[in-house]
């Protein structure tokens, strides 16, 4: 199974999207879609799942939940907007982390691209694919392609869209 993991749209879609996740069997939003739009050009391409983020109004907040655990592949995947990072999770998220840690957490938010084991935590794999929209601080727009079998997550390949406010092509 191929999965495109993408966070903080922002209401802007990039139309390379279409090509690099062509091939993905689901498509992952860890937050901050920005606006509806974004959701249905995603949703042309593979089946979504996804979870809202802090700047997500209503119309997405009804559509997809804060928080999303669950088994794909025969992995324990936990998706969630704002999560923090490996050593400094966000205080509503720690606990849980601590007592019931998942194979794989992803989250957004940050806009910075981090993809660590924590050793910390049964050595769960931490993922944050970076910032694909136009907002924010990051230098390169980026998102994520990878597979699961067999509990096995592999071929983690890093896509960069372009620096902030231009495409690749």
């Amino acid at each position: 199974m191929k999965i495109g993991l993408i966070s903080d749209t922002h209401s802007f879609f990039d139309h390379q999207l279409r090509e690099y996740f062509s091939d993905c069997d689901e498509i992952w939003h860890a937050g901050d879609f920005g606006n509806k739009k974004v959701v249905e050009e995603l949703q042309k391409i593979a089946p979504l799942r996804g979870v809202y983020g802090n700047i997500d109004g209503q119309e997405i907040r009804q559509e997809f939940p804060l928080h999303l655990r669950f088994r794909v592949e025969g992995l324990d995947v936990w998706m969630t907007h704002i999560g923090g990072i490996p050593g400094r999770y966000s205080l509503p998220i720690r606990e849980e982390l601590t007592k019931n840690p998942p194979e794989l957490f992803i989250c957004g938010h940050s806009h910075i691209l981090k993809i660590v084991r924590d050793k910390e935590l049964n050595n769960m794999l931490f993922m944050n694919p970076g910032a694909a929209g136009k907002q924010g601080f990051q230098q390169v727009r980026t998102a994520v392609t990878f597979e699961l079998a067999n509990a096995q997550l592999s071929n983690a390949q890093v896509i960069h869209l372009g620096e902030l406010g231009k495409t690749n092509r």
